[in-house]
């Protein structure tokens, strides 16, 4: 089988060491043409490779393939293109008349594992107050004081109590979304000791089972209990602002929110009146505006824990990005 990857110089910015992961996989198979152009490099797939009458399976990542690369693909068996848009025209047209398998990569299921344990983590950092007192920590000696008379703590206790704390073992954690991210962290705090309900009109219903989620029907009924709140949607038409004010509004005094997905899902407004009123506490890695001002009332709030955007992109969510895509491809 002879392989090729070509490599656009705007693919690594996005998915880095996701490219070089796919060139290990196909190499353990045989040998791979493997190509990084640079930025001012205009040249189009064919033009770049070697031999390309000779490729049987071709991964194009923000490569160029037009009509003519196609053509002058011969031996070409599979293609991925992946190009940050539906790839379709004319090329695709003629790949399809010569009965060559194309592949699109899913928009999801890569950055599942790295977004739920991202939200686990926000959530022990928002009920133990971690950042917090690793930046008191740095400034003073204050934050070692434990005596009642001084903090009204008492000895090594660190919780605030106008706010969910403590341990997730107990808590009444209610999660919206029992997708690829939802299930995964519900089946974390389940594991932990909470007691877990989720509300998602469609997912069907193993994926409760499996992350030992209570299903919930009614969205009124799941934020009314909640001691954590884990709005874990994706963003779309359909899912923006579908947490509403009422829904905010209708959290217990005191409620943990934990956002990991897309803060468009929830009333923002909303969220944020309450937590500048020190009735909610927010643990987040997404926000209505980003990069998050430096002079925003959010930043650096004692019930706040906040993230720049970066739960879903680590080592292993790229690498899996990699791998999800070479699975389509027929065995070598």
């Amino acid at each position: 089988m002879t392989s090729a990857i070509i490599v656009g110089p705007q693919f690594d910015v996005i998915w880095p060491r996701a490219a070089d992961h796919a060139r290990r996989l196909w190499s353990a198979q045989g040998p791979v043409e493997f190509h990084r152009p640079a930025a001012d490099d205009g040249r189009a797939v064919s033009e770049v490779l070697a031999a390309p009458a000779k490729v049987e399976r071709l991964l194009v990542l923000c490569g160029r393939l037009t009509p003519a690369c196609v053509a002058r693909l011969t031996g070409l068996r599979e293609v991925a293109v992946c190009s940050g848009y539906d790839f379709g025209g004319p090329e695709a047209a003629a790949l399809a008349a010569r009965g060559v398998k194309v592949y699109a990569h899913t928009s999801e299921g890569f950055w599942g594992e790295s977004v739920a344990e991202f939200g686990l983590a926000l959530t022990l950092c928002g009920l133990r107050r971690i950042p917090q007192l690793h930046r008191a920590m740095i400034s003073g000696h204050e934050s070692w004081d434990y005596s009642p008379n001084a903090s009204g703590r008492g000895h090594q206790y660190g919780d605030d109590p106008r706010f969910t704390a403590g341990t997730i073992a107990g808590k009444r954690v209610r999660i919206v979304g029992a997708g690829n991210i939802g299930s995964r962290y519900a089946s974390f705090c389940h594991a932990l000791g909470a007691d877990v309900a989720a509300w998602d009109p469609f997912a069907a219903e193993p994926a409760f089972h499996r992350a030992g989620a209570r299903r919930e029907w009614h969205l009124p009924r799941l934020v009314a209990d909640a001691e954590i709140f884990a709005p874990m949607l994706p963003l779309t038409d359909q899912t923006r602002g579908l947490v509403t004010a009422e829904h905010i509004a209708a959290l217990p005094r005191g409620t943990l929110v934990v956002l990991v997905t897309r803060a468009g899902i929830c009333d923002m407004a909303a969220l944020r009146r309450r937590v500048m009123a020190d009735e909610l506490s927010l643990a987040a890695d997404v926000f209505d505006e980003e990069p998050l001002p430096l002079n925003d009332p959010l930043i650096g709030r004692h019930n706040v824990v906040h993230t720049p955007h970066n739960a879903g992109r680590t080592q292993h969510a790229n690498e899996q990005w990699a791998e999800m895509l070479l699975a389509k491809f027929l065995p070598c």
